[in-house]
């Protein structure tokens, strides 16, 4: 283990088999969304062309996305699409660890604590949207291992040279990103490979946000789990689909 002189000190990890759920439409060989559109063969493959013409993962691989180079991104292995669209389709605000412009992998260790993390993501959205009604949602685990250095927010300082953790409350906070995005945009510059942190919605969990594509590495399929949301408000049942 070192520690940053200004930073947040950094881990040597070598984990394998964290979590990530990506909703099953979205998947590899998922059916596209636009698929509900239009019947008409003619008609869905117009459609299709027009979204590949503004879609940023095919933008960035054509080196015309201002968020990250193409040289970034990773081909011909096994879900390359996946982890290219994640860094690709960043929320319009952002994330936790990541701005508008570039998006980052987000995963759990434990496969409760993303499926947590997913729960409380999916019903904020169905609170911002007033939904009302029951809302059923299939999501594939994605599996996926690391092993590189990355900033580690698990870990107290040893030496005044490093931060202590009290100081990045503000990084891990239930309501803001700003000073985490700020805190990334930090690391990304001097060539961080992301950061280890405390899950903020599911108490002993821990989650990864791994900001360079070729560190996603060993990207398999697992599980699919439907999430069954009641309303907005009630936490979700969740199960394995058969």
């Amino acid at each position: 283990m070192a520690e940053g002189r200004s930073g947040p000190a950094v881990s040597a990890i070598d984990q394998r088999d964290t979590h990530r759920l990506i909703p099953a439409q979205f998947a590899d060989g998922g059916v596209s969304v636009l698929a509900r559109l239009a019947d008409d063969p003619t008609t869905l493959n117009g459609l299709f062309e027009l979204d590949n013409a503004t879609n940023d993962r095919l933008l960035a691989e054509s080196q015309l996305s201002p968020g990250i180079d193409a040289r970034e991104l990773v081909f011909g292995i096994p879900s390359y699409r996946i982890i290219n669209a994640t860094f690709c389709h960043p929320a319009p605000t952002g994330s936790r660890f990541n701005s508008p412009d570039r998006g980052a992998w987000y995963a759990g260790f434990e496969l409760e604590t993303s499926q947590v993390e997913v729960a409380f993501h999916k019903q904020l959205w169905l609170k911002e949207t007033a939904w009302d009604e029951e809302e059923t949602t299939d999501y594939l685990d994605y599996l996926a291992d690391f092993r590189a250095d990355f900033h580690d927010l698990r870990l107290r300082s040893r030496s005044q040279r490093a931060r202590p953790l009290h100081d990045y409350k503000e990084v891990l906070s239930p309501i803001s990103y700003s000073a985490s995005q700020a805190l990334a945009a930090q690391l990304l510059q001097v060539g961080s490979s992301g950061v280890v942190y405390p899950s903020v919605r599911r108490s002993g969990g821990t989650c990864i946000a791994c900001f360079r594509p070729v560190l996603v590495t060993n990207v398999r399929k697992g599980d699919t789990f439907t999430f069954v949301f009641a309303d907005a408000h009630t936490p979700p049942t969740i199960r394995p689909l058969r």
